[in-house]
């Protein structure tokens, strides 16, 4: 059952580690909710391709700087998902290759590279009626969030999920794929700049071995129930 239009409208935060399926779920949630969905791990994938495109070493923070301050990132929502351009260009299926997935976590760390991407998430959230998924929504860009969930799942079952997401044609093992994978949470918990981290408020889902749609539907049962109550806070 879809929300009513003109209903009382929240910003919804999810975040977790890599491979916990936050775009998929953060997607779906909006789907049933009629909100507007940001990614931004696309944006920051999107950022990550350009520099590798430039020739740029993700070691480079200040050049890489500059160029996410050049460019101009757009989310459009289609039939078949969302999806990202940069500078007029469709990125969309180039952003979850092993080359972008296994360097995107340094280039998300420099500094003026988050700056700049939460400036443009924030401003995506002015309107309410977000939900946005990523590393640092719940405490970075968006800490007024009406509703805030940490997603995870077993390091495992998030390797598998990568896995299959590539396909066995890319010539990646799943066991490699898991140590990457831990390799990205060390980074992702470890940067001194908007790390990984669950908000104090925010509610804790482990999806280990949950059906995609039990996890939406549960979402969605909380972001009504936050609507509700925010909405009776406003009267």
């Amino acid at each position: 059952m879809m929300d009513a239009p003109g209903s009382y409208r929240i910003n919804i935060a999810i975040d977790g580690p890599a491979g916990a399926g936050k775009s998929t779920v953060a997607r779906l949630v909006a789907d049933a909710l009629q909100y507007v969905y940001v990614d931004t791990g696309a944006m920051y994938r999107a950022v990550t391709l350009m520099a590798l495109e430039a020739g740029l070493s993700p070691e480079d923070g200040e050049a890489i700087g500059r160029l996410a301050q050049r460019l101009h990132i757009e989310l459009i929502p289609g039939p078949d998902g969302q999806r990202v351009l940069v500078d007029g260009r469709d990125v969309t299926d180039r952003l979850r290759t092993h080359e972008v997935s296994r360097t995107v976590a340094r280039v998300a760390g420099i500094g003026s590279v988050r700056k700049r991407m939460a400036e443009l998430q924030r401003a995506m959230a002015e309107g309410k009626g977000v939900v946005m998924d990523g590393r640092d929504i719940g405490t970075h860009v968006l800490p007024d969030a009406e509703l805030k969930v940490f997603l995870t799942a077993s390091p495992r079952e998030r390797a598998l999920r990568r896995y299959r997401q590539l396909g066995e044609g890319a010539g990646v093992s799943l066991e490699q794929l898991e140590r990457e994978m831990a390799e990205r949470d060390r980074l992702d918990e470890g940067r001194e700049i908007a790390p990984l981290l669950r908000a104090p408020d925010a509610r804790f889902l482990d999806t280990t071995g949950m059906g995609i749609d039990e996890v939406v539907a549960r979402i969605v049962e909380w972001s009504r129930e936050a609507a509700r109550t925010f909405s009776e806070k406003e009267k």
